[in-house]
């Protein structure tokens, strides 16, 4: 089993910046890929931006150029820089991690990108 806990979301003004982080513990040894999703009302979750243990990384092209994923190994943590957020970044962010025979989740963190 693996547990995950999100960190950072909030209010930001467009334009401005959040960082989330999501911290692993239990078996982290098994994690493969860590990685952040996004749901807004009404609209289904949807892929953010996955590493993977080597640091191959994906984006959803809404988010190239504007957010970056980084993951340290050594505290089985992944981060999300998100910059020139819109207002249609606004979601609950959830963090994922997938190992060899499961994918787990977060609770989800609130990021509302509003003036």
């Amino acid at each position: 089993q693996v547990q995950l806990v999100e960190s950072g979301g909030g209010l930001v003004q467009p334009g401005g910046s959040l960082r989330l982080s999501c911290a692993a513990s239990g078996s982290t040894f098994s994690i493969s890929a860590m990685g952040w999703y996004r749901q807004a009302p009404g609209k289904e979750r949807e892929l953010v931006a996955l590493i993977t243990r080597g640091g191959n990384i994906n984006y959803a092209d809404s988010v190239k150029g504007r957010f970056t994923i980084s993951r340290d190994n050594a505290k089985n943590t992944v981060y999300l820089q998100m910059n020139s957020l819109k207002p249609e970044d606004t979601a609950v962010y959830y963090c994922y991690a997938q190992s060899l025979r499961s994918g787990y989740w977060g609770q989800g963190t609130q990021v509302t990108a509003s003036s």
